[in-house]
């Protein structure tokens, strides 16, 4: 696949939407955002497409679910590829939303489609709107020292586009991190030096921001972040560095850069 290539893109209106969106289109593919309002008649919104990429809503109440959805109305439209968007460490019992996607993993590879999967560790670009501020400032509920394999989403894209364009990616499933383990402190400390100013980095624990922030939360929702925080603060995230260079050909994007690139 290649110029003229259609993909629609489940959840494409979204930030990684929108990531996977530009490398396909960098790459000569259409791409064609299916959200909410597409719903209503799925099956008409893929028709015509040559591929899938899945990305489900964000702590999704019925992952699996919402994934059946997806994969009966490819079937009715009759596309036969897809990308599903997991997550690094499906198969985490503390964490229900991972398990959601270990249990979606299941069904895609089940299918019956042409499926890759990835695996993609937290985004670096998900703490950018701290540091965007007037005085820039990180704030997390968990360990600030534990090892993460935060990844941009800018590689994030890159990996999607190659993988949803080469027909040698199907029945893959590969972790995506960042070029290195890093930690929060890390990204607090390569903001600083990106920004030429002091970043504040304010920890607190997984029971803080249950009894604070969390409180004004769907109780689920909260529930499931706080089991999150909880396995970050004892744990990390760590996530295989190997994946992008091998498939985009260059190594993830460090901190520094991927900061500078959303912040100068």
């Amino acid at each position: 696949m290649g110029n003229g290539t259609r993909i629609a893109i489940v959840g494409g209106r979204g930030k990684t939407g929108r990531a996977v969106a530009t490398a396909l289109e960098a790459a000569g593919a259409e791409t064609v955002p299916v959200g909410r309002a597409e719903f209503e008649d799925l099956a008409a919104a893929l028709r015509g497409g040559d591929a899938v990429y899945l990305i489900a809503p964000n702590l999704h109440p019925d992952e699996p679910a919402f994934v059946t959805t997806v994969l009966e109305a490819m079937r009715e439209a009759g596309v036969g590829r897809i990308g599903y968007h997991s997550v690094c460490a499906p198969y985490v019992p503390s964490m229900p939303h991972h398990l959601a996607k270990a249990a979606s993993e299941d069904l895609v590879r089940r299918s019956g489609l042409d499926w890759t999967i990835l695996q993609p560790c937290a985004y670096v670009d998900n703490f950018l709107p701290g540091l965007r501020a007037a005085a820039p400032r990180l704030e997390v509920p968990y360990d600030a020292d534990r090892p993460f394999g935060l990844v941009g989403l800018e590689d994030l894209g890159a990996v999607a586009a190659r993988v949803l364009l080469d027909p040698s990616h199907i029945g893959a499933t590969y972790e995506v991190g960042g070029r290195s383990l890093v930690t929060v402190r890390d990204v607090a400390v390569a903001a600083q030096r990106v920004l030429g100013v002091e970043v504040e980095l304010v920890v607190t624990s997984p029971d803080e921001w249950a009894a604070g922030p969390g409180a004004t939360l769907d109780p689920r929702e909260r529930d499931w972040l706080h089991a999150m925080f909880s396995y970050y603060e004892g744990h990390g995230l760590p996530c295989g560095s190997a994946t992008v260079p091998a498939i985009v050909g260059r190594p993830a994007h460090d901190l520094d850069t991927l900061l500078r690139h959303a912040l100068v």
